[in-house]
């Protein structure tokens, strides 16, 4: 932030109002039931949602911005002719917001699905989490429904802007025309090849641009100082994308038979939700691995590397370990009260 405050300073701002904003009214969502009109309640968690939302915009805008830096132009090092603007609406920007938005939303959907479901397998009968069920399922399936997709314009972003990271995605070491899509497979980055991969023939060429001849640069073509990690990178891609489409398939089922009206009563599929509840989680994470990781040797692409920006451990040695312990603290604390909040099941008089 020394070097890049300046330019992409803007979203971290911005993001410390959306975040306040949101800790209010979500104070005010949390406390106010009896104590304000529904309508007003109604608005704060309208008000908590959008705030939310808005809070994962701008953070994730700034970290397109180390994927695509734009905004400045570089005079013997140093930034001049800053457009602030122009580095929040950087090449990455709107790909990464949608991707990671649509993955939050089935990720805690996912998660909370799983929750009610547990708890619906203890009680068929309950209200409360046969619509708490419906509710957050139908959030994970359409975000994991739509992921895909996002995925795909992401990708395609990342192949125009960032072609290493994209070699890295698929374990590709040589160039080539109609590039095949990989599942699976471990790349050896000594020997520059990706084994035991299933290829799916001009796959990749036709994803990423459109066109099934279209040439995709390998890894060969870059210099070795400059690629990333290939082996974690690709890994963690597949990991993702596996997460990904194991949630459409079961957001899938779910369609099906909620259509047939067995969802919430078939035993097979709240115990399968119970499973996949984590794979959004699993998916988040990964796909965070890909991108950092990816993104690797550079912390701000082509324009400033990692080596050159790390502080020495001595003196972040105290602050980890303080932030390290206040997070422990805090995970402990939610914890205990989602179980709190979950063991509860109040009626409503709008559920019956």
């Amino acid at each position: 932030m020394r070097r890049a405050g300046p330019i992409i300073g803007m979203p971290f701002s911005l993001e410390g109002f959306a975040f306040f904003t949101e800790a209010i009214f979500l104070g005010i969502y949390l406390y106010g039931w009896d104590r304000i009109s529904a309508r007003a309640h109604i608005a704060a968690g309208v008000i908590v949602a959008i705030s939310g939302a808005a809070s994962a915009m701008f953070v994730v805008t700034a970290n397109a911005w180390m994927n695509t830096p734009t905004g400045f132009r570089l005079v013997a090092g140093v930034p001049q002719e800053i457009n602030p603007i122009e580095a929040m609406l950087n090449p990455s920007a709107l790909p990464q917001v949608v991707h990671m938005l649509l993955a939050a939303y089935g990720a805690v959907g996912f998660a909370v699905a799983g929750i009610h479901s547990f708890l619906l397998l203890r009680d068929r009968t309950n209200m409360f989490h046969q619509h708490a069920l419906s509710i957050a399922f139908v959030i994970g399936g359409i975000g994991a429904v739509l992921q895909p997709f996002s995925g795909d314009f992401l990708a395609k972003a990342v192949a125009v802007n960032q072609p290493v990271k994209l070699a890295a995605f698929e374990g590709d070491f040589e160039s080539q025309r109609g590039a095949p899509l990989r599942i699976g497979g471990m790349p050896n980055q000594a020997t520059r090849q990706t084994r035991y991969a299933i290829e799916i023939p001009y796959g990749l060429s036709l994803l990423a641009f459109q066109d099934p001849n279209a040439l995709v640069r390998g890894l060969n073509d870059f210099d070795p100082a400059l690629w990333p990690p290939v082996a974690v990178v690709h890994v963690a891609f597949q990991v993702m994308v596996a997460a990904g489409f194991a949630m459409m398939a079961i957001a899938a089922w779910g369609v099906y038979l909620w259509w047939r009206s067995i969802a919430r009563t078939s035993s097979a599929f709240l115990k399968t939700v119970i499973v996949a509840s984590p794979l959004g989680l699993f998916a988040i994470e990964s796909g965070w691995v890909v991108t950092e990781v990816g993104r690797q040797p550079w912390i701000i692409h082509g324009v400033l590397k990692t080596a050159d920006t790390v502080t020495p451990m001595p003196g972040l040695l105290f602050p980890f370990i303080v932030f390290t312990m206040i997070y422990v603290f805090l995970a402990v604390i939610v914890s205990v009260l989602l179980v709190r909040q979950f063991r509860t099941s109040p009626i409503f008089s709008f559920l019956l």
